[in-house]
């Protein structure tokens, strides 16, 4: 497919028919490579817990890992006075 460069703002940019980002799954970000002087577009995929246990590691190694909320505490609010 043909398509042209156009202007934004100081950048540029193309036009992305929406048949294309539905078949590619793309949605609202996408990861940008250069390869032989190629772009490739991708959709970006959000891996929000990726590095989780990295940093779990690495806050037990620094004795980081402590609870916050007291393990004791009566969550079902049994001895509660209201």
């Amino acid at each position: 497919m043909r398509t042209s460069i156009v202007q934004i703002g100081n950048s540029k940019g193309i036009r992305i028919p929406k048949a294309i980002l539905e078949q590619c799954h793309i949605e609202k970000e996408v990861q940008l490579e250069i390869e032989n002087n190629a772009i490739i577009i991708k959709p970006y995929k959000r891996k929000p817990r990726k590095e989780w246990e990295k940093y779990f590691k690495k806050m037990r190694a620094n004795n980081d890992d402590k609870l916050i909320i007291d393990d004791n505490i009566d969550i079902e609010m049994e001895n509660w006075d209201w």
